[in-house]
């Protein structure tokens, strides 16, 4: 014997519960469908904000205590989108980024990307086009040198010229600009960033899904 909302079920006549079943399912179909709509939604929100990490000031070096950069690189149908944004460097100061093999000397394989400019607050950022994720490598068959295909997962930020760094005191006791190589013209400072937050052999780079 059934009894309360059981048998009062029952009772009701075949056209009623149809129609109560129609609007039970017609609810579930609303409920799933709002969920599959809220995953989609934070799977773009997800491609939208991309892999996120900081860029630390260049061990060894004795200046800029505040130096930092914060990138974003956000990847696309063919290629990916890198945003650095820097503070605490000298205002006004031209500076150079490079995807580089490993954040420290001797830095491996370097790939020139872009310069970058600070504001009268020390601040700048840039933004670049190109592949920048687990499969970024480059690799030479021949010609002037040779060498096997290999990862870039690191950045490295130089100081353009060679005597700001050395007029802000940022390279120790030397008596004399240090040069590097690194900018359009290979008569850059020394490196003021880099990702040696990461492990030599898996940069940031390595985390971006490819």
């Amino acid at each position: 014997m059934f009894s309360g909302t059981s048998a009062n079920i029952l009772k009701l006549p075949i056209r009623r519960v149809g129609r109560i079943a129609a609007i039970v399912g017609a609810a579930a179909a609303l409920v799933l469908s709002l969920a599959a709509a809220h995953a989609a939604g934070a799977t773009k929100v997800a491609r939208v904000t991309g892999f996120h990490f900081t860029m630390v000031r260049t061990p060894g070096v004795t200046c800029l205590p505040n130096a930092r950069g914060n990138v974003t690189i956000v990847r696309g149908a063919q290629n990916d989108t890198m945003t650095l944004s820097v503070k605490g460097l000298p205002p006004r100061t031209g500076f150079d980024l490079f995807v580089i093999e490993t954040p420290n000397k001797p830095f491996g394989v370097a790939w020139y990307q872009s310069d970058v400019k600070t504001d009268e607050h020390g601040k700048g950022s840039v933004v670049v086009r190109g592949i920048f994720n687990k499969e970024t490598f480059s690799v030479s068959t021949g010609g002037s040198t040779t060498f096997k295909p290999t990862h870039q997962f690191h950045l490295g930020l130089w100081f353009n010229s060679p005597a700001k760094p050395f007029n802000l005191h940022c390279e120790g006791a030397a008596t004399s600009a240090i040069i590097t190589p690194f900018n359009g013209e290979q008569h850059a400072g020394i490196q003021i960033l880099n990702t040696s937050n990461f492990p030599d052999n898996k940069g940031p780079l390595a985390h971006v899904r490819a």
